[in-house]
């Protein structure tokens, strides 16, 4: 099996500040940054995608995540599938999840998983996905906020009517979908998955969902409101894809597609603060959302 000591990463991390040898010219945010307020009190989260690739490039991200944690103490990190590539044996579960994001687990932090088309469905069974043998599911870690994790490679029609009920019987302000499929991406390699967007839109539409997490193509961007819900797509935690951003969409808000990054978020009220951070510690994109308010 191999292994990697912890304390390694800084070496790497080194390795990749500018000057010192890192390929990727990092992006400067086109406006000032909005600082998470890091309230007490407020529910504080992070947002990683396409990330078990067991590189180099993953261990950085993690040390970012790290870094952050130690000021912005979140306690919850979802995770938007492909969380591992290649082989799912035991010493993999190890190498490309457990040792990266271990600073992480001993402080106490909870990584609630989707699954994505890279992903054997056993992952539900791992413990420390906390899917709790569901390949689809719900849950509130804090008052008036809940996720819907979902399965997007297979959305079966009882999955539709599952989130469906699901969203109509949330009584939560905040509803938040996360899962791997974009309904909308500038992607040139996947881009917006027409098909998913059809069938779950209007029910987020319809019931008062604010903010839906994505991965599945390997950049971090946010796109323009649709429809008054701000889509993510950050799906480059671990892999990248360069240049792959098509700017010619019209539905770029912010985009960053030349090194990895992950986000952070808290919600105060009726607020959501956003930073994604780079693998150099950039902070890419930032700012604040208001909740949306459902139709009568």
């Amino acid at each position: 099996m191999r292994t990697r000591h912890l304390s390694l990463i800084w070496v790497l991390v080194a390795a990749t500040l500018p000057g010192m040898g890192c390929g990727a010219q990092a992006q400067q945010p086109a406006d000032p940054v909005v600082a998470l307020p890091n309230t007490e009190g407020s529910f504080k989260f992070g947002v990683l995608g396409d990330f078990g690739t067991g590189s180099r490039e993953q261990y950085q991200v993690a040390e970012q995540m790290a870094k952050l944690h130690a000021r912005f103490k979140y306690g919850v990190v979802l995770l938007a599938g492909d969380n591992l590539y290649g082989s799912e044996r035991p010493q993999d579960f190890q190498v490309k999840f457990e040792i990266p994001y271990k600073p992480l687990l001993d402080a106490g932090v909870t990584f609630y998983a989707s699954l994505g088309n890279h992903d054997a469905r056993e992952q539900r069974y791992y413990k420390l996905f906390n899917m709790g043998g569901k390949l689809y599911y719900t849950f509130s870690p804090a008052p008036d906020i809940r996720f819907f994790m979902l399965e997007t490679t297979y959305p079966v029609p009882e999955q539709i009517a599952w989130v469906e009920q699901e969203l109509k019987s949330s009584d939560s302000k905040w509803k938040i979908p996360v899962f791997h499929h974009p309904l909308y991406s500038s992607g040139d390699r996947h881009g917006s998955d027409l098909q998913l967007r059809e069938v779950l839109e209007p029910l987020f539409v319809k019931y008062g969902v604010s903010v839906v997490l994505t991965g599945h193509d390997h950049f971090y961007e946010r796109v323009k409101p649709q429809k008054g819900i701000v889509y993510f797509v950050v799906g480059s935690g671990g892999q990248l894809r360069a240049g792959n951003i098509d700017r010619a969409s019209g539905i770029t808000a912010s985009g960053f597609d030349t090194d990895q990054a992950f986000l952070a978020a808290e919600i105060a009220g009726d607020q959501m603060y956003f930073n994604a951070i780079s693998r150099q510690g950039q902070t890419v994109d930032s700012g604040v959302l208001p909740r949306r308010t459902p139709p009568s």
